[in-house]
């Protein structure tokens, strides 16, 4: 996208920051209290679920900032694309975490993550 031609960039558009930033916050809120439940491991474990979704956000932003918007057919396929570039990295990273990490608590991993992803369907509430 032509940042001078009247549209904002993905990562620059105020939905897509608040996002970001609400993940952020809830992220590190569960790794908070899933160190003080369980110790290192649940807070690294919260931390990662958190992170796995806040670079999927990135990735569907940067996705969605190079696809075609000219018509509404092209906006809905580049959101598409979007949506499955998110999907794929959500699932590459969470098989990343699972399989190296040994010492993963599988509850507060999935715990941030799921708050985080459920984060993401808000981004319509900020308004530009």
């Amino acid at each position: 996208m032509v940042e001078g031609a009247g549209v904002t960039p993905p990562l620059k558009s105020k939905p897509i920051r608040t996002v970001l930033a609400w993940q952020a916050l809830a992220t590190v809120a569960i790794a908070a209290v899933a160190g003080a439940w369980a110790g290192f491991h649940a807070a690294l474990s919260a931390a990662l679920g958190g992170v796995v979704t806040l670079t999927s956000t990135v990735v569907y932003a940067f996705v969605l900032g190079i696809g075609q918007t000219a018509t509404a057919g092209a906006s809905v396929v580049t959101r598409l694309r979007a949506e499955g570039a998110k999907i794929l990295v959500i699932i590459l990273q969470l098989w990343l975490v699972l399989a190296t990490y040994r010492d993963v608590v599988a509850a507060a991993l999935f715990s941030a993550f799921v708050v985080t992803v459920l984060l993401f369907r808000t981004a319509f509430l900020a308004r530009e």
